[in-house]
């Protein structure tokens, strides 16, 4: 049985979402939030939060599911669409700047024996 939990419209880029992704895609979830909790990224704590969640929709799902015995089956970070700002510069001239943003999805699975 899976579960899943989205953040959508992360304003962080999604390089660097993927970085603290990449760290914890297909461990234990008591690992998994641990790592979480350690890692000195800003996203760290968000991406902590929605591990949690998807914890919490599969207990939903399914009472008496031992978080222990569960695993992150999948983290997947997209772009979302930027936002398109300009800086003024001299001379008239204008610089952009992009806002990134990504959508996250996180599933959450038992253990497979």
């Amino acid at each position: 049985m899976q579960a899943q939990a989205r953040l959508r419209y992360y304003k962080g880029s999604p390089q660097k979402v993927r970085l603290v992704a990449d760290v914890v895609r297909g461990q234990g979830i008591p690992r998994a939030l641990a790592m979480l909790k350690l890692t000195h990224k800003r996203c760290a704590r968000d991406l902590e939060k929605l591990v949690r969640s998807a914890v919490a929709n599969l207990e939903q799902k399914m009472p008496g599911v031992d978080a222990g015995k569960l695993v992150l089956a999948s983290i997947q970070v997209n772009q979302a669409p930027s936002l398109k700002r300009f800086r003024a510069a001299s001379m008239g001239r204008v610089f952009p700047r992009l806002h990134k943003f990504c959508h996250v999805t996180v599933q959450v699975a038992e253990r497979e024996k």
